[in-house]
């Protein structure tokens, strides 16, 4: 492997540490986009391999909460059992979707992120704290239910683009579960890792995983992800937002530029 190939994937796998560490984005929406148009992987190659990055790095930041006692599996397996089931279900369908429409709807869907994060921002603890009384539940049952729904729903995003869990996994927490923020973040890397674990089996299983640069990127990623998580508190969340947004969006747009001209009806 040439050195300079070897440093681009160190490069990319500082930036997504960086990003996941200060935001709580998903690091795959990042590395998705680089390794396809900078290393040429294929997109079922490049999803498949942010999907072993990912188990690397959440499991790394997972370690950093659990330290500070904040992540709770126990309340949360039930969104893990949803979530591999469904990363299996949306891991097939990406294999039987053409390289095109994978691409161009992974752009697409990037592209809508980034805008997302520009209008409203990163800042779990606010949005938490305005809206956690907006969905409500009667019993445990209807919550275990719940749970387990969107769990799997989370895994076919998941699956499909191999990105998104982690942020919908936390959004779950909050509102279903009652988690505080600090132990919702924790326990979401976590469970990320278990769903992107599953998802990475299913491609994995394909030949669509490229090893070596997931090792890299992913060490890299882990790595820069703990440095940069102790600085999170010290960033400004609002300007964050808006560069993670910008970012976000640009990759989303050559993504879609890239595939969706050799699309046809």
């Amino acid at each position: 492997m040439k050195i300079t190939l070897i440093i681009e994937m160190i490069l990319i796998g500082v930036f997504t540490g960086v990003i996941t560490g200060l935001t709580g984005a998903s690091g795959n929406m990042v590395v998705v986009p680089l390794v396809n148009l900078l290393l040429g992987f294929s997109i079922h190659e490049a999803i498949g391999t942010s999907l072993m990055i990912t188990v690397i790095s959440s499991l790394a930041i997972s370690v950093v909460y659990f330290r500070h006692d904040n992540i709770d599996i126990k309340a949360g397996i039930w969104i893990a059992a949803g979530s591999v089931v469904g990363a299996q279900t949306g891991t097939k369908c990406a294999i039987n979707m053409s390289e095109i429409s994978l691409g161009g709807g992974f752009g697409i869907f990037m592209a809508i992120i980034g805008i997302v994060i520009w209008n409203r921002g990163i800042n779990h603890k606010s949005f938490a704290n305005s809206s956690k009384n907006l969905i409500k539940f009667k019993t445990q049952t209807q919550k275990i239910s719940a749970a387990l729904i969107l769990g799997f729903f989370v895994g076919i995003m998941t699956g499909i683009f191999g990105s998104g869990g982690g942020a919908m996994i936390l959004l779950i927490l909050i509102f279903i579960l009652d988690f505080p923020i600090h132990l919702a973040i924790g326990t979401a890397s976590l469970l990320m890792t278990i769903t992107a674990c599953s998802g990475a089996v299913g491609y994995a299983i394909h030949g669509n995983i490229q090893s070596p640069a997931g090792l890299i990127i992913g060490i890299s990623a882990a790595i820069s992800g703990v440095v940069s998580a102790i600085f999170a508190n010290k960033v400004n969340e609002q300007i964050l937002s808006k560069a993670v947004g910008v970012v976000f969006f640009i990759l989303g747009i050559f993504m879609t530029v890239l595939f969706l001209p050799r699309f046809k009806l």
